[in-house]
């Protein structure tokens, strides 16, 4: 087993992995620090944006940065729960049925447009992210550790899809958007591609699953003053109280905001958590979690201003004046 490097060492091997996706993966540094905040934390997370912005590019890269084995899935409505998992085939030669593995045994799967497949193949992917294992004709198989999915979605294209329920929503830890470029950045693409004379991109490895896994475990040490973590719980039960909404955040919403600024403050270069690092992940963290009113969306009420307008309402916790690590308590 790797040694548990210090949180200096991650947070050093953080932004060289940053660095690394970088080189394909033009302008996105935010988007591209909480997805690896959320891999650091151990979570699953969902690409939302437009066609053409980099999720796959994002998914490909850090597979190669961080040094997993990576699968490919691409969903579509034809795709079968076993296309995933694998199935039991009969070996002529044997006389016996062996397993086949599928694209769900790898270290970091990317789940392309994954609301175009039906439900039951998206839930096949539930066991997988919750219980790090597959059940096929009642026969349990573990997967790899770390297994990461990071998977995509298309918010605009409605027709021939299927949206994933809220239950799957909620296992995963954060969803991300990337945005379109500047008029700057999409020619600093324009100019690598050039540059680069062919189509393909690669990054260099920086660590391997192993180390991953180390990193992780260096994460589970941050200091988490408890007044922090009581504002994460105070943010997610303000979801349930909202108007609004339909429904609210559950715990394990309070839970993401802990973990993934835990993180995000590691990649920060802290290894003390704030509520400013609780604050940059809590759209990421919380958006996809709660369900806005139907009949208030033809007055632009979104997940996302019903979220920010409770980062400004709900109360912040204040330094203390101690010379600590931690330095917040709550109010």
């Amino acid at each position: 087993m790797t040694a548990t490097p210090s949180l200096t060492e991650v947070s050093d091997l953080a932004a060289t992995v940053l660095v690394a996706v970088e080189r394909a993966v033009v302008g996105k540094r935010s988007s591209l620090e909480l997805v690896l905040a959320g891999v650091l934390a151990g979570g699953h997370v969902l690409m939302e944006d437009f066609p053409g912005l980099g999720k796959t590019l994002a998914a490909r890269s850090f597979a190669q940065a961080l040094g997993l084995d990576f699968a490919r899935a691409q969903f579509t409505p034809d795709l079968l729960p076993s296309d995933l998992t694998g199935a039991f085939i009969y070996d002529q030669r044997g006389h016996e049925f062996v397993f086949r593995r599928g694209p769900l045994f790898t270290e970091l799967l990317l789940a392309d447009e994954i609301n175009r497949t039906p439900p039951k193949t998206q839930a096949a992917l539930l066991e997988a992210m919750q219980e790090g294992q597959i059940t096929v004709e009642g026969e349990t198989f573990l997967l790899a550790q770390p297994f990461h999915v990071l998977a995509t979605a298309n918010p605009v294209e409605y027709e021939g899809t299927y949206p994933l329920p809220e239950a799957q929503l909620d296992r995963f830890l954060l969803r991300v958007s990337f945005g379109y470029p500047t008029a700057g950045e999409e020619w600093e693409v324009l100019r690598r591609r050039l540059e680069r004379q062919q189509e393909a991109q690669t990054v260099p490895a920086v660590t391997d699953a192993s180390g991953l896994v180390a990193m992780q475990r260096a994460v589970e040490t941050v200091t988490v003053d408890e007044g922090v973590s009581r504002y994460c719980v105070r943010l997610a039960a303000a979801t349930r109280s909202q108007s609004s909404l339909v429904m609210g955040a559950s715990p394990r919403g309070a839970l993401a905001l802990m973990l993934v600024a835990r993180a995000y403050a590691v990649i920060r270069g802290r290894d003390f958590v704030t509520p400013e690092d609780v604050k940059a992940v809590a759209h990421a963290a919380l958006d996809h979690r709660v369900t806005v009113r139907p009949e208030l969306w033809i007055n632009d009420v979104t997940a996302t201003s019903v979220i920010s307008s409770l980062l400004s309402t709900v109360p912040t916790p204040s330094p203390t004046g101690r010379e600590g690590r931690t330095g917040y308590e709550g109010p």
